[in-house]
């Protein structure tokens, strides 16, 4: 599998994917990576989720993960859905525990210290900034980002386009997570595709203030 710092460098927007209904998956999938998104975070917060893993790891081009893993039989569950990367609101030590044992890649949730010493602590690197705006956004991320330099993010909770490149322009920030590239409802493949377009374009500013 690939490390988890390879999966976030990818793109620079991961959507959050609440599937609702299993034959939205595929469109979705389809849609996304068609407009250059290729990482795909499925949450299990609903009974589709782990179907939805399955037939989107079909997709060709596609790297899907699955998000809101709480445990290690939820972590299990989408090893076996075919998840190549394993996303979660926070940590605790079983569950980092149980995904360093699966050697499956892993971006935990953190919001304060505790949790990032939580995550160095059993060798971890990459966290989710979760839920980011409301963890106190862009000043609560520098202010961690001091004493923890050794550590990368992946805010989520909050971003959406318009401020997605205030965090990329952030020195440990890698990627962003968002949720507004696929809306609640029936999915619209031309609209989602014009929205992957537009966040595959974000472009994380190079030291000096070039682009990449």
């Amino acid at each position: 599998m690939k490390p988890i710092e390879t999966v976030m460098r990818v793109s620079p927007v991961i959507p959050v994917l609440v599937i609702e209904d299993i034959a939205h998956a595929r469109p979705v999938a389809e849609a996304l990576v068609a407009g250059g998104i290729r990482v795909l975070e499925v949450t299990l917060r609903t009974l589709a989720g782990l179907k939805a893993i399955e037939l989107m790891r079909q997709v060709p081009g596609a790297i899907v993960g699955a998000g809101t893993v709480l445990d290690p039989d939820q972590l299990a569950q989408a090893l076996d859905a075919g998840a190549e990367f394993i996303v979660s609101p926070g940590l605790t030590q079983r569950l980092g525990e149980a995904a360093l044992a699966a050697n499956v890649p892993l971006l935990p949730g953190v919001a304060n210290a505790s949790d990032i010493m939580l995550g160095l602590d059993l060798g971890l690197r990459h966290f989710k900034f979760f839920p980011a705006a409301a963890a106190g956004g862009i000043p609560a991320l520098k202010a961690l980002a001091g004493p923890f330099g050794m550590a990368s993010f992946c805010p989520t909770g909050g971003v959406s386009l318009a401020t997605a490149p205030d965090w990329l322009a952030l020195e440990p920030v890698i990627c962003v997570g968002g949720s507004w590239l696929v809306p609640p409802g029936t999915p619209d493949p031309a609209a989602i595709t014009q929205a992957a377009l537009a966040a595959s374009a974000l472009a994380k500013p190079r030291a000096g203030g070039t682009a990449a």
